[in-house]
């Protein structure tokens, strides 16, 4: 009988770890710590290492698992494995050659879908460009655009826009006054 996928952050905290030991894996998940995000809208999933310690805590993103599902979300489990096992064996971790070859042979995705609509985004203003950025908070590089941050392809300057509001901004003055109009709908 197949198990009813978790209706609850609680349930998921149970499932997830209990999956990842069905992975096939040289990982010891019982040394893995779990935790659940309500905050995460960039990632899906989270692996990190304490080096003083060793401890390894993966943090599952509860709005990816709400879009995904337990059949997608499971390869957002198996990615995080990847990196635990790096952590485990080698004491780091990157998306590297290494990363990539044990994400295929256990199909994990190099990179989740996105889950959530950005509500920011970093737009060259360098017309031949094209370039953009998804931001989701008012990070650094959206409140001070004007602080030497530049576009990620020409490095040529960005401006700021709110996706749903349309308002943009290109110094941090401006980003004041349109996080004021705003108000409420920030």
């Amino acid at each position: 009988m197949q198990k009813q996928d978790p209706q609850s952050k609680a349930a998921l905290l149970e499932r997830a770890p209990a999956y990842a030991q069905t992975v096939d894996l040289d990982v010891d998940v019982h040394l893995i710590d779990w935790e659940i995000s309500e905050r995460a809208k960039r990632y899906a999933g989270c692996c990190e290492y304490n080096h003083l310690t060793e401890q390894i805590t993966i943090t599952l993103a509860w709005a990816a698992y709400q879009e995904y599902g337990w059949a997608e979300f499971t390869g957002t489990i198996r990615h995080e494995l990847v990196h635990a096992w790096e952590f485990q064996h080698f004491g780091d971790s990157t998306h590297g050659t290494r990363f990539l070859q044990k994400a295929r042979e256990i199909d994990a995705p190099r990179y989740c879908r996105p889950f959530t609509e950005a509500r920011l985004q970093l737009v060259c203003t360098n017309e031949d460009c094209g370039w953009h950025l998804d931001r989701h908070r008012a990070s650094k590089s959206v409140t001070n655009p004007d602080d030497g941050y530049r576009c990620g392809r020409c490095k040529h300057r960005y401006e700021v826009q709110h996706v749903d509001s349309g308002a943009c901004w290109r110094t941090n003055d401006e980003y004041e006054r349109v996080r004021q109009w705003l108000g409420k709908d920030w």
